[in-house]
């Protein structure tokens, strides 16, 4: 079988991606597939190449409702590293904060987005003075938990009774490129796994489109219904996405940022 290597030599970086395929390949049967790691070290890891194929309807809502059992098989807490993990996480070239404990989180969802998903990347060189100010406003709005809302039902119910840390298991990089569509259906790569809100993943989606999108999303609504208000709030959860790029890529991403946090403050 043809072999894809990948080198990083950031500290931890590969590791952090082997615990976090390992993790969300132990979501369970009913789950999206994962790639399988052949072997690794502490900066390298080999996968098998695998083939690729236009995605399916068929495929797409397969996808959908497996996603949603990935997301059901659970976290401890906003910001949960996978328990193989022992460092901070990654995003792309971006570090990624996690929480290593529910002690270090918060049950707000709010809060937690707002302290380590979006605060973090606030020092871009990319933003204006007036651009913080604007999304400072933001963080304080989110972390009012003026806009926390639920997981989707799967994720609720799997949570152990009376936990308000319960989170989703997410993928965490869920864009079009990290889903390879292959001719036994859709198989995910390259995460920056972590305990999150489900609805992130299905929102990072729509940030650069991804093929059959509406079937993947009809899909899962319809496995695990998500909360009323879940269209309006995909560019709030695409926000995280965009300040990385904000960060790692310039000036380009600023207008669109800026003109979500504008309609959120």
């Amino acid at each position: 079988m043809d072999v894809f290597r990948k080198s990083d030599h950031r500290p931890g970086r590969i590791l952090y991606e082997v615990a976090g395929l390992a993790w969300l390949a132990d979501a369970g049967e009913e789950a999206a597939p994962v790639v399988r790691v052949s072997a690794h070290g502490e900066d390298w890891l080999e996968e098998p190449r695998l083939p690729e194929t236009r995605p399916t309807a068929a495929a797409a809502e397969e996808f959908g409702r497996r996603l949603a059992h990935t997301h059901a098989a659970g976290a401890s807490h906003l910001g949960a590293p996978p328990p193989a993990n022992r460092g901070q996480g990654w995003m792309g070239m971006a570090r990624l904060p996690l929480a290593a404990t529910p002690a270090e989180s918060t049950a707000s969802w709010g809060d937690f987005y707002a302290r380590y998903r979006l605060a973090p990347y606030l020092d871009a060189p990319a933003f204006t003075r007036d651009d913080r100010a604007l999304l400072g406003r933001l963080l304080d709005k989110l972390s009012s938990g003026v806009y926390d809302h639920d997981q989707p039902r799967l994720v609720r119910e799997s949570g152990p009774a009376g936990d308000t840390n319960w989170a989703a298991r997410t993928h965490g990089d869920m864009w079009n490129g990290n889903i390879l569509w292959t001719p036994s259906g859709a198989t995910l790569i390259d995460p920056a796994a972590q305990g999150g809100h489900a609805e992130e993943d299905l929102a990072a989606l729509a940030v650069f489109g991804a093929p059959q999108m509406e079937r993947i999303w009809a899909a899962y609504d319809e496995e695990s219904p998500l909360v009323d208000g879940w269209r309006d709030r995909i560019e709030l959860h695409q926000l995280h996405m965009l300040m990385v790029h904000c960060q790692l890529f310039g000036r380009s991403y600023v207008p669109g940022t800026i003109a979500i946090a504008r309609r959120w403050v």
